[in-house]
């Protein structure tokens, strides 16, 4: 888990659950969107690249893991 920063602005997807679930077989690959209608699932390579690369940018917009460590423990002891 990583924390996306409020500073970092908008960003594609933002809004909506989006799951990519990835495994050794990529054939396999499938995100899910969830809307108001209910779950899409998209498995069509062009979908998945789409997704990947919205994916890609947000890990690249994120704090490293351990600051994310960090930010969730300072949050968890004001709690």
């Amino acid at each position: 888990m990583l924390v996306l920063p409020f500073d970092q602005g908008a960003f594609p997807g933002a809004g909506q659950t989006v799951i990519y679930a990835e495994g050794p077989v990529p054939q396999l690959d499938t995100v899910q969107i969830d809307n108001s209608h209910g779950p899409d699932f998209l498995h069509s390579d062009g979908q998945l690249a789409k997704y990947r690369a919205q994916l890609d940018l947000l890990e690249g917009l994120a704090l490293s893991p351990e600051r994310s460590r960090d930010v969730i423990r300072e949050i968890a002891h004001q709690l």
